[in-house]
């Protein structure tokens, strides 16, 4: 059996993940160096070149894009099998990894679906951000914004998200108007949620009126501004504004009452959001019915 550099295999593998050789080097204890070293004794292995550097960033070549999956899954299998053997038995846990503004608000509520029908469970959920070691971690089921965080991994599309503007009657009541010409409000009023450098995709509060054919743009600094989409529901059900709310987010708040949409109009979102599974464990009966549970509405 002709197997590459197993050391140097690894190395590329978070290399490749993470894009960055400092990167790897803080993740396997070792200095940048060492990472670009192991890269170049696989890439004279293979005969070809793994990465083109564009200034710090690393990109896969063709030739890295055709090794990194295979290589991602074997590893992440191998994982879950010492992690199996070192327990001395075969784990029972289902471990669910999801990034912070879909945890309280959307994944609670199946979570506990689940656990109606299935009380005998265990689960361990894990709230982080992408990118996720799910095989050093042995993650299960990561949700994760977008369809391309994991090459390495099945991905199982749930829901394509949109937004729409909602805040409490309350509040409406106080300072709205009877046209729901949103136009009219003092830009104290509107909650601005901050995605992130790493996400141009996320629609504002100018992208929903360009897409109303009105020209407006209320000022960010003149309004509340919040870090997460489910903070800037949360901030809008207790009166504070209101927000351009996700849906998936705000769906309790509004069948209940607590939350009105001001509008039909609504704007989707840059990307679905998905389940990814590694390899080797979407054959699981838990692993399946978290999946069925999580692609289907409450």
């Amino acid at each position: 059996m002709r197997l590459p550099p197993l050391n140097a295999l690894r190395t590329f593998e978070v290399a490749a993940r993470l894009g960055s050789f400092v990167l790897a080097g803080s993740e396997l204890g070792v200095s940048a160096a060492a990472v670009s070293l192991q890269v170049r004794h696989l890439e004279d292995y293979f005969g070809k070149k793994l990465f083109t550097r564009s200034g710090n960033r690393l990109a896969l070549t063709d030739a890295g894009l055709a090794v990194y999956p295979q290589t991602a899954r074997a590893l992440g299998e191998i994982a879950s099998m010492t992690l199996r053997t070192l327990e001395g038995e075969v784990r029972t846990r289902l471990i669910v990894s999801v990034p912070f503004s879909l945890a309280e608000g959307w994944l609670a509520p199946r979570l506990a679906r689940l656990l109606e029908v299935y009380p005998q469970l265990s689960v361990d959920v894990r709230v982080e951000d992408d990118p996720v070691d799910l095989a050093r971690h042995d993650v299960d089921i990561r949700v994760s914004y977008g369809d391309y965080h994991y090459p390495a991994c099945k991905a199982v599309p749930l829901f394509h998200d949109q937004v729409v503007p909602v805040c409490t009657p309350e509040l409406w009541y106080r300072h709205g108007n009877p046209q729901f010409d949103l136009g009219q409000l003092p830009p104290s009023l509107f909650i601005h949620t901050q995605w992130g450098a790493n996400y141009a995709s996320h629609p504002t509060w100018s992208d929903w009126f360009a897409a109303r054919q009105v020209q407006h743009s209320p000022d960010p600094a003149l309004g509340r501004r919040s870090g997460l989409s489910s903070l800037s529901v949360t901030l809008a059900r207790l009166g504070i504004g209101i927000a351009l709310g996700q849906q998936a987010l705000a769906a309790p708040d509004l069948e209940a009452g607590r939350l009105i949409a001001l509008s039909t109009a609504s704007l989707q979102l840059g990307h679905p959001y998905c389940a990814f599974v590694p390899g080797g464990k979407e054959q699981r009966a838990d692993v399946e019915r978290m999946l069925a549970l999580l692609k289907h509405p409450l």
